[in-house]
């Protein structure tokens, strides 16, 4: 039992150490008598429960230090942290239904449930059904599989501990895989990036350099101001609206991830498509509002149309 509990608390804290395995033997030895149903499923949920209620209250008092830090320790911080925003602005609480489902998901989506201003009561209440669906799932999944689980436990076993060495080493290159790859990205634009020194110093001259916020509407939505002069434009919208942005001008691209891997990403992909003139700015927004830089507000799509 205390191995159930600690295994889906590391997993919910967000370390890169499944649960999944523990559950299904939960399952397993429940079958043959030999463990408590009722009792894992509770374990579970109250794994789930403690983990994510210490994100929700970093997220409500922390917000963006704490996005800062999932950032940082995420394999892919981007993309993982870009999606769970869309999905948790377009399902609300539903998507926290099936958010442990996704690998990634489980722990950026209670931090933007506080950032969100979401109550406590609410949130614990679809977490725990949540949570509850999450370890019944894979427990019951366990349970009426119990004999091919034994089985692939017995052969397993059979096999010895190069087995268990195979799977580690391929855990461990997997990981130093993604993070190779991360760095390679950072390393190439590394040379080319601009400080927001540099940036405001073309501002105050006067050059017309063109700035691109890279955001999501839902970061937008938590914290809606860019710097001044900058343009919005997500992501997902950079191949379809590149048409739109000028080829002779000197493009300034920035995001909130503190390693800068979005804003990479994008330089790289403009690059591609012909844009010689591109950088991504050192530090993202933060730096720039650390410097205390002129900001504007945002306003969406939905205002700029009513105005219109």
């Amino acid at each position: 039992m205390p191995l159930v509990f600690g295994a889906v608390l590391v997993e919910q804290l967000g370390l890169p150490l499944p649960a999944l395995p523990w559950l299904l033997a939960a399952g397993a030895l429940a079958a043959t008598g030999q463990f408590n149903l009722a009792l894992g499923l509770l374990v579970t949920v109250l794994a789930c429960l403690l983990a994510d209620a210490l994100w929700f209250y970093l997220g409500r008092h922390r917000g963006g230090h704490v996005l800062g830090l999932l950032c940082r320790i995420s394999l892919e911080p981007d993309s993982c942290v870009r999606r769970t925003q869309n999905m948790f602005t377009r399902y609300g609480l539903r998507g926290v239904l099936v958010a442990k489902f996704v690998p990634g998901l489980s722990t950026v989506v209670p931090p933007l449930a506080g950032m969100a201003g979401v109550s406590a009561g609410r949130f614990l209440l679809v977490d725990g059904l949540g949570s509850l669906l999450y370890g019944g799932c894979f427990i019951f999944l366990g349970y009426f599989f119990s004999n091919q689980i034994q089985q692939i436990t017995a052969a397993l076993a059979s096999i010895g501990g190069n087995t268990l060495s195979l799977i580690i080493g391929a855990i461990v290159l997997y990981i130093g895989y993604k993070y190779w790859q991360r760095h390679r990205l950072l390393r190439e634009l590394r040379m080319a990036r601009i400080t927001a020194d540099e940036l405001r110093r073309k501002q105050e001259a006067g050059e017309e350099v063109v700035i691109l916020d890279l955001r999501s509407s839902a970061d937008l939505a938590l914290d809606p101001s860019l710097i001044r002069g900058a343009r919005h434009l997500a992501m997902d919208q950079i191949e379809s609206h590149q048409h739109t942005l000028p080829r002779d001008r000197e493009i300034i691209v920035y995001c909130s991830c503190p390693n800068e891997v979005s804003s990479a990403r994008a330089a790289l992909m403009l690059q591609r498509r012909g844009f010689t003139r591109v950088r991504p700015l050192l530090g993202g927004i933060d730096a720039w509002r650390g410097q205390k830089y002129p900001m504007e507000p945002w306003l969406s799509d939905v205002t700029t149309a009513a105005k219109a």
